[in-house]
């Protein structure tokens, strides 16, 4: 590493036989110590490069020097919080909730170290002590959420390898323990600050259940829904967190290492724009289950949350973001918090996290023919070790405005407008959200029509439009931008729950190119003509576009059509994919077998949803 705080790798530029190397970031010249030197070849290429991953790979992890530790790396720690107020037992919540986390504690990610503890609220906090080896857990209730305290400081975050039996009893016994549970009240905020003292020594993922909007204690809400300006200028306050509580607790979690993930069920207003803070500030997910359905949505939940407890994760994370003299990072997306003015403190870093961000010109003139961009992730794996990983990509420079256009990604485009406008609509509005999305594309399609001259309303002359066409790399951009506006994050009107809506823009927040993309315009697959292969895995050793198939098993799908009215003829039937959800559309005239087969009925007239 140099004094520009940039790791080696493979596109340094090796000179005078190997003994010095110039740093593809900062243009500085650095000698190479005796023990690192090696002769170079006839292209100047270091002879041992296919032996050295920093000088041959992109993606390269190191292992972390005491000095970049604050503290010994903590072990892989999972912190319950849990609502057991009347609707989430009524609803069904509760059941799947301790459904969901039984079945991702047998795939936890992480060694024998593993923590885990609970904590359950309605108007008290309960805490559990789950000693290993007792016959069960111990509930302890403390009703004063002025005078929060921790009743048993021992044994409220376990060792899962030495409590498991006891844990498992408890998630059995969670349902019964309130099944006649009448307290509606929610003290939400007293049970994050419990979970906070518990747990803020190891840092950890926090995973919070709730059903209702909190009334009680710290971080009490107050209802916001306002039908009058939904869809005005003015929408865009109860877009905002109407309680700072929620921001000012996130980054107290953040500093102690705490991510935070939440789930919602709500079946009235439960204002997800204040509790949305939590995850947003502490790089963790909002996911959200408007009126759930235990038998319907029960399923995509427990998914859900196993997804959130096994999938691969980098814990006490920061990250920073570097890139060539003359240019400078300009702006970030995504949910983290900034340090400083570039570290991003990442308590969780997950296979599924994204991030965004935006480089601009730093210098007039730029001498590079190749911008190279670096990131540096430290983490602690979920073996207990501290690593470094370091991404390095280079991309070609140029002053061609027609190569730079013929080269661009109307997908990635999209999402990262999409990130920008989310940004735009929290300060300003969505109406001028929506209206900086078009002027985008139109300067976009501007220049890459040539630019330059106007005709009159300051719009390209007839003649320059004549002059070149929208390369092909561009032509779904304006589709894309139509659909965008149209997205539930941007769409006009008062048809919009605030509550809808924020979800919708904290998915959006965190969502990857092919994501964004389906979930702006969704695919739709044809079913009435699917052949003899969908459904089932692809032939081995047969080459797949990766939009073809699904899956780890490279599932074929049936064929993409496009997202298209003049589609939806009565007797076809289709499937809407946005990634998100799925929507089966079934033209009345599709016949008896395509019904039989489906949902086993001779025709769907007078049938109802739950029926078929």
């Amino acid at each position: 590493m140099l004094r520009c705080r940039t790791y080696i790798n493979p596109f340094v530029n090796w000179i005078e036989n190997g003994r010095r190397w110039r740093c593809n970031i900062c243009g500085v010249l650095n000698d190479v110590p005796s023990a690192y030197f090696c002769h170079l070849d006839e292209q100047g290429r270091r002879r041992d490069a296919d032996t050295r991953p920093e000088i041959s790979e992109a993606v390269v992890e190191y292992i972390a020097p005491a000095e970049y530790m604050v503290r010994p790396p903590q072990p892989p720690a999972y912190f319950f919080v849990i609502d057991v107020s009347l609707q989430a037992v009524q609803s069904g919540v509760l059941a799947r909730v301790a459904e969901g986390i039984k079945s991702g504690l047998v795939d936890l990610t992480g060694d024998d170290r593993t923590m885990v503890g609970f904590i359950t609220y309605d108007n008290s906090v309960h805490y559990y002590v789950l000693r290993g080896g007792s016959s069960g857990p111990q509930m302890l209730v403390v009703s004063d959420l002025a005078n929060l305290f921790v009743p048993a400081p021992e044994d409220l975050f376990v060792n899962l390898a030495d409590s498991r039996d006891v844990v498992h009893n408890f998630l059995d016994s969670l349902p019964d323990m309130f099944s006649k549970n009448q307290v509606r009240d929610s003290c939400l905020g007293p049970a994050l600050k419990a979970a906070f003292t518990v747990s803020k020594q190891v840092g950890g993922k926090m995973c919070v259940f709730q059903s209702a909007m909190p009334n009680l204690g710290d971080g009490t809400l107050q209802f916001r829904e306002n039908p009058r300006i939904m869809g005005t200028q003015e929408e865009y306050q109860i877009l905002r967190p109407g309680n700072m509580w929620y921001k000012d607790t996130a980054l107290e979690f953040s500093k102690a290492q705490i991510c935070v993930d939440m789930f919602l069920f709500p079946f009235h207003y439960i204002d997800a724009a204040s509790l949305g803070e939590l995850p947003r500030r502490t790089a963790g997910q909002l996911y959200s289950y408007p009126s759930f359905d235990a038998t319907t949505d029960g399923p995509k939940f427990v998914s859900e949350l196993r997804r959130t407890l096994t999938r691969e994760t980098a814990f006490e994370a920061v990250m920073r973001v570097r890139c060539t003299k003359g240019f400078k990072i300009n702006h970030f997306y995504g949910n983290f918090h900034i340090r400083g003015t570039d570290l991003l403190a990442l308590p969780n870093c997950t296979s599924d996290s994204v991030f965004g961000f935006e480089i601009q010109h730093d210098e007039h003139n730029v001498n590079n023919s190749v911008l190279t961009v670096q990131s540096a992730l430290l983490y602690t794996s979920s073996e207990g070790q501290r690593r470094i990983r370091v991404h390095t990509q280079a991309l070609a420079v140029s002053n061609s405005q027609q190569e730079i256009m013929e080269t661009a990604d109307a997908e990635t485009i999209t999402c990262l407008v999409s990130k920008r406008a989310l940004e735009i609509s929290l300060s300003n509005s969505i109406d001028t959200a929506r209206t900086k999305i078009q002027q985008t594309c139109i300067d976009i399609l501007r220049s890459a029509k040539g630019g330059g001259g106007y005709g009159g309303a300051g719009y390209p002359s007839q003649q320059q439009q004549e002059e070149k066409e929208i390369p092909a790399s561009l032509k779904l951009l304006p589709l894309y931008t139509l659909a965008l506006i149209k997205n539930v994050a941007f769409r006009g009107g008062n048809d919009v729950h605030p509550d809808e809506r924020v979800q919708a823009r904290m998915r959006m927040a965190c969502m990857y190119v092919p994501d964004c993309r389906y979930f702006v315009y969704p695919r739709m697959l044809s079913i009435h003509d699917m052949d003899g292969s969908a459904g089932r895995p692809a032939a081995e050793g047969v080459e797949v576009k990766p939009s073809t198939v699904a899956g780890k098993l490279k599932v074929v799908l049936p064929k993409a059509v496009n997202l298209s009215g003049e589609r939806l003829l009565a007797s076809c039937v289709f499937l809407v994919d946005s990634g998100v959800d799925m929507f089966l559309w079934v033209g009345s005239a599709a016949g008896e077998e395509v019904f039989n087969s489906l949902f086993g009925v001779n025709s769907i007239e007078g049938c109802s949803s739950a029926e078929v």
